[in-house]
């Protein structure tokens, strides 16, 4: 029999008893036993903050998603392993590799979300705030690392997403993890961590296991400490409310099983291919993982007129679903993880057949592929009918975590939507329909009780992820039972590992601080132009200041017909009555053109292509006759470690350089004065923001 080892400061640790036994899902036999007893959990938390921590604050984000990358493939090339150890928790193939090549998709997720945040161990969040007339006094937001540990205490489902989800988020974000899994599965997690401790691909600190109890772990928190729990609302409440957490006012996020719901739309009919896609949908997210999922549909509402349809068409679906032993050939359901699991469904479905009548399954009567039903922890699918949803709500209240659901009428798409609420709060909620406005009406009326919708019709059903899968760059969570938190969500979910603090202060300080040029601080002004420089030689805040063009009658004519732009501001002076324009005007793209004909250097050099624009404003009309001039400044460096294919078959290595491109106007007095007497020369008349791919020096 197998001991299970903690991983704390450093060190793999047996616990100091023979703890708990850990049992096989399919066979009911011991697998291991584990025990946390002995563990220093205060000695924990802080080797994570003085040995984990101050490594990954050290690394920028391009750095800590590299890191991420080369743990994913490190990961996959082991996920083998990982799929016959999985069986014991009585998952089949395919749900396994929702929760092991699902937890290593997370990994390349958030290493891939490196390129959105600044090559810095920090970042900055929002628009530059405008505090003073002349701006010199300017505010922003600065997003620093939190000082503390990621405390994950995770579900038993999903032993290893569970995981690779969260710490992926906090590592990018510069935080290390303290991560308790289920004890039940923890002999899943337990090799996965294994394998990311050998690899030697994070820092020592970064990560830290417990297998058993982790009674007594939030005594020791800070306010610098994150806790997110994933579970029952019954044991999140509980813990929530730790008197520790109140006194340090430290962040937690639950995700709480829920009632989730799919909606049949009132426009769908048997003859429609949605039925079908409603059909397998449901199917699939009773069967997958058995049903222990907390994503799971609990609540199945369709049209009152449908219900014969879907009760016939779901029974026939469900009776070729074969349960068994997941390594036997045919098999499509496993066990529930354990004999536990079983007792409290078995509970729930008894609490549940007091108010609606069982219509799909029998407990007793069922049959078991390649293993002992009384053995291992397998039930078949149960589907309840409750004909009065709005009278009998025990549906709305319990939930049974296993292949369990229940089919409820409702009469038209208004009822739908209080129905779905009536569950308090989901992580998600579906609706299958062809019809646009349907979608729309659901989906607005029901957002506020769901942490995501998901609209699945023809066109989309075919490449969609489906109800029960939440995506790394959206938000995982939901309101009410569900938690009332939020877990991945792209940049969002980062944020929520980083201190955000407003900083105020001279544009030329903030640049300084944040190492990105405001507009309104110094410029560093050099005689070669910037276009003949390295990625490494730029600094943020170099300008060029070009030379200037005074824009023709001919420059309007000449781009409109090599554009096709021919809007009558441009060429039509007598259509210019009750308009703001005085005269026919520029474009603006002549404007942003122009002005990239004047800083632009020519000659072959480092800088290799424009990336594109990630920001354009046209702030004045610009006349016949006007100057305009370009103040070009370097405003952010960006690594970049993919290379451009040359033409010759090499690689050449670049990095990403953003410019602010500040179109002034620099006419002549007597100009200024001809169109506004209150213009002032060196106004701002056109604003960007430009990429560009610059070569580095070392190739």
């Amino acid at each position: 029999m197998n001991t299970l080892h903690n991983y704390t400061c450093g060190q793999w640790v047996a616990g100091a008893d023979k703890g708990q036994e850990l049992f096989n899902a399919i066979t009911g036999e011991v697998v291991a036993h584990t025990s946390s007893k002995g563990l220093d959990f205060a000695k924990m938390c802080e080797y994570a903050r003085t040995v984990g921590g101050p490594k990954l604050r050290k690394m920028t984000f391009q750095e800590r998603g590299l890191m991420l990358k080369a743990l994913a493939l490190h990961l996959q090339s082991k996920k083998e392993l990982f799929y016959k150890i999985s069986w014991a928790t009585g998952a089949t193939r395919a749900d396994s590799w929702v929760d092991i090549e699902g937890g290593i998709g997370n990994l390349f997720a958030y290493a891939s979300l490196r390129r959105q945040f600044p090559n810095e161990s920090f970042c900055y969040d929002g628009d530059v705030a405008k505090l003073s007339k002349n701006n010199t006094f300017i505010g922003h937001h600065i997003c620093v690392p939190k000082e503390g540990v990621a405390i994950h205490i995770n579900a038993f489902n999903f032993p290893v997403w569970g995981m690779l989800e969260k710490v992926a988020v906090n590592w990018l974000a510069g935080v290390p993890a303290i991560v308790k899994p289920a004890t039940i599965t923890s002999f899943l997690t337990e090799a996965v961590v294994q394998e990311i401790i050998a690899s030697g691909i994070i820092p020592e600190g970064a990560l830290q296991l417990i297998c058993g109890s982790a009674n007594g772990l939030l005594d020791h928190v800070t306010n610098q400490d994150v806790i997110t729990f994933t579970g029952s609302a019954s044991t999140g409440k509980m813990l929530k409310s730790h008197p520790r957490l109140l006194e340090e006012s430290v962040h937690f996020n639950m995700e709480a099983d829920s009632l989730n719901c799919c909606v049949l739309g009132p426009d769908v009919t048997p003859d429609k291919p949605e039925f079908d896609i409603f059909i397998k949908e449901i199917t699939r997210e009773i069967t997958t993982k058995a049903g222990q999922k907390c994503t799971a549909v609990r609540r199945i509402i369709v049209p009152e007129k449908m219900i014969e349809e879907v009760h016939i068409a779901l029974g026939k679906r469900l009776s070729s679903n074969i349960i068994g032993d997941p390594n036997v050939e045919g098999v499509r359901m496993g066990s529930l993880a354990g004999k536990a699991q079983l007792t409290e469904v078995k509970e729930k479905v008894e609490q549940l057949s007091k108010t609606q009548k069982i219509i799909i399954g029998n407990f007793e009567n069922f049959e078991v592929k390649g293993a002992d039903k009384n053995k291992g922890a397998f039930m078949p699918p149960i589907i309840f009918l409750n004909e009065k949803p709005f009278t009998n709500t025990d549906c709305h209240n319990i939930e049974a975590f296993g292949p369990v659901s229940t089919l409820m009428p409702y009469k038209d798409i208004y009822e739908a939507v209080e129905l779905s609420k009536m569950g308090k709060g989901s992580l998600v909620s579906s609706i299958v329909t062809a019809d646009e406005k349907v979608a729309r009406t659901y989906t607005i009326g029901a957002a506020c009780m769901h942490g995501r919708i998901l609209v699945l019709n023809a066109e989309c059903a075919k490449e969609s992820t489906g109800h029960g899968s939440p995506m790394p760059m959206l938000v995982h969570g939901g309101p009410g039972r569900a938690g009332g938190g939020e877990e991945m969500g792209g940049k969002r979910g980062v944020f929520h590992y980083l201190q955000r603090t407003a900083i105020q202060g001279s544009p030329s300080m903030i640049t300084s601080i944040l190492n990105s040029y405001q507009v309104g601080a110094k410029q560093i002004i050099k005689e070669v132009h910037p276009f003949r420089q390295y990625f490494e030689d730029l600094e943020v805040g170099e300008t060029t200041i070009t030379p200037t063009h005074t824009v023709s009658e001919d420059d309007i004519v000449n781009f409109a017909n090599l554009s096709g732009d021919k809007f009558y501001a441009h060429l039509q002076p007598e259509a210019l009555e009750g308009t703001i324009f005085k005269r026919t005007v520029a474009h603006g793209y002549f404007v942003l053109s122009k002005a990239a004909g004047l800083f632009v250097d020519p000659p072959k050099g480092p800088v290799l292509l424009n990336y594109g624009i990630d920001e354009c404003r046209f702030t004045k009309p610009i006349y016949p006759g006007m100057t305009i001039g370009v103040r070009f400044t370097c405003k952010e460096k960006i690594e970049n470690d993919k290379p451009l294919a040359a033409a010759n078959g090499t690689e050449v290595k670049v990095g990403i350089v953003k410019w602010v491109v500040d179109i002034y106007d620099a006419s002549s007095p007597e100009v200024l004065a001809k169109y506004d007497a209150t213009d002032q020369a060196g106004q701002t008349v056109g604003i960007a923001t430009i990429l560009t791919m610059v070569k580095k020096r070392e190739q």
